[in-house]
């Protein structure tokens, strides 16, 4: 059916939606995409594996940059329409653990023994293999993690159907550490510094966007020293800081330039993205082997701009060089594309719960599982 919409796509008329119908550039299929989300409404159960205690099983951090892999547990355990309490009828497993709260309550900073992730994911695979039949039934392979730490791909070494098999819904989504994005899905890293969902998004019109690019951030990784030491205090046009002067607002600033730039840090994922979404400013993606969020649906070229770590030292002519009216198309594009990062509780359709959803139904969809 999904394929059958992507063939006739020019040839049907709109689906109906009492919300949102997707259409647009944002998206590089919308008619195939709106197929696939119905039918992921209609069909998709998921089961939750209730065993295992928080803090670190059925938790997760909500008020920092790791925050969607708690708010994700927290919505996935309330959900009615994709949770099922029935293990028989779920088309993908997911297991709850958090890797942040792993580390934040099991790792010792001066110890830093890193096999409290072993222990911690061995253990929990070989409960739920040794008491359900699902793991053995597919070898992981509608098993679902997420996590949004540095370390999360990390805490799937372990077991090797959770790394090779399972899907993997991680921020580092970095296809140059084994990410594969036709089982693995990537999650967009959202700072969340207070928890507070309200308020984040806006920012000037397009006229009162006054500043041509903006950066502000520690040398963290290989890309962003590079950036400041090309950038950093030596153009009026290209705000790049390390440290943001006292009397400057990194919000303000944002929500009047025109271009934010998101270089990768220590990993590929950069909130920026998200922020400068929220800020209706339009990201400029610098990074290496980075699988951009919801890109099996997003157009990305349509709303964002990729710089190469090569293509640095010219930043300013490369975007001094998108016309005026192509940068209010792209602008426009990134106001239409934010519903999709929005983070609502509860939930609310199309927002960044589903997205995710629909990340890992796409994953589920070529699966033949036996029984």
């Amino acid at each position: 059916m999904i394929r059958e919409a992507l063939i006739n796509q020019n040839r049907s008329s709109p689906l109906q939606d009492p919300d949102y119908v997707p259409q647009g550039d944002i998206y590089r299929h919308a008619h195939a995409f709106h197929r696939s989300y119905q039918l992921m409404e209609r069909m998709f159960k998921v089961y939750v594996y209730e065993e295992g205690e928080p803090p670190i099983f059925h938790n997760g951090p909500c008020k920092n940059i790791y925050s969607i892999e708690g708010l994700f547990i927290k919505m996935m355990e309330k959900d009615t329409r994709f949770r099922t309490r029935d293990p028989d009828e779920a088309h993908v497993y997911y297991l709850p653990f958090s890797v942040a709260m792993i580390l934040e309550t099991l790792f010792h900073p001066v110890i830093r023994d890193k096999a409290v992730l072993e222990r911690t994911v061995v253990g929990y695979v070989r409960l739920i293999s040794t008491k359900y039949p699902y793991w053995n039934r597919s070898l992981g392979a509608d098993h679902f993690m997420l996590s949004c730490h540095d370390w999360g791909a990390r805490a799937t070494w372990y077991v090797p159907q959770l790394y090779f098999t399972s899907i993997r819904v991680l921020c580092n989504a970095n296809t140059s550490e084994r990410f594969n994005p036709r089982k693995d899905a990537s999650l967009p890293e959202i700072n969340l510094q207070t928890g507070e969902l309200e308020g984040l998004t806006g920012g000037l019109p397009p006229a009162n966007r006054t500043v041509l690019a903006f950066f502000a951030g520690r040398p963290h990784g290989k890309i962003r020293p590079i950036l400041l030491r090309h950038w950093m205090e030596k153009d009026e046009d290209v705000l790049v800081y390390k440290t943001l002067p006292a009397n400057m607002s990194y919000s303000e600033i944002m929500k009047k330039s025109k271009f934010c730039l998101c270089p990768s840090g220590w990993e590929v994922a950069s909130p920026r993205i998200v922020e400068a979404i929220y800020a209706e400013c339009v990201p400029v993606v610098i990074s290496k082997n980075y699988v951009l969020p919801f890109s099996d649906v997003l157009d990305w070229d349509s709303f964002s701009v990729r710089v190469s770590v090569e293509e640095i030292p010219d930043l300013k002519k490369i975007l001094q060089a998108i016309s005026d009216d192509q940068w209010r198309r792209m602008q426009e594009r990134v106001r239409e594309v934010q519903r999709h990062f929005l983070v609502n509780d509860p939930p609310k359709r199309y927002d960044v719960f589903h997205m995710i959803i629909h990340s890992i139904w796409l994953r589920r969809l070529n699966l033949l599982v036996y029984s």
